[in-house]
């Protein structure tokens, strides 16, 4: 039987706009505050960056007229912190590239593999289109 406290989860639905994404990242680091891992610690940091960049990929990426987007935080028994963001676009997947010096775009999930110990997507369940995940472990903890 697993127990968890009803705040080891977060879930917002947000509207697939810029500003639906940067709402996903101004209340995930309020959550993650809320956690322990307090603005501007190391945690809060890495975890706003990968929302920013996954939300930005979802509206830019993966948005359809009139759907919203999904963010799911979650504190893992592992100690992990799992990010998930859901859009509804199933047939546009992320392809990490290794963007060339002078290229303005693509750096993103650069970052996010650098900041995650994992990353990927997989089908969105129960409903259509992707989920982009990325898991962190928390700056301090053991790894």
């Amino acid at each position: 039987m697993t127990t968890s406290h009803p705040t080891d989860d977060f879930t917002l639905r947000f509207t697939a706009t810029p500003r639906g994404a940067r709402l996903a990242r101004r209340l995930a680091t309020h959550r993650l505050h809320a956690w322990g891992h307090h603005y501007g610690s190391e945690t809060n940091d890495a975890v706003a960056l990968v929302v920013a960049e996954l939300a930005a990929n979802s509206v830019t990426h993966g948005a359809v007229r009139g759907r919203g987007a999904l963010l799911r935080l979650s504190r893992e028994r592992d100690g992990l912190i799992r990010v998930e963001v859901s859009d509804t676009r199933g047939e546009r997947l992320p392809a990490p590239a290794v963007p060339d010096a002078t290229a303005v775009a693509g750096r993103g999930l650069m970052i996010v593999e650098a900041l995650a110990e994992d990353w990927g997507v997989r089908p969105r369940a129960g409903a259509p289109g992707k989920t982009v995940w990325a898991c962190l472990r928390p700056s301090g903890a053991p790894g």
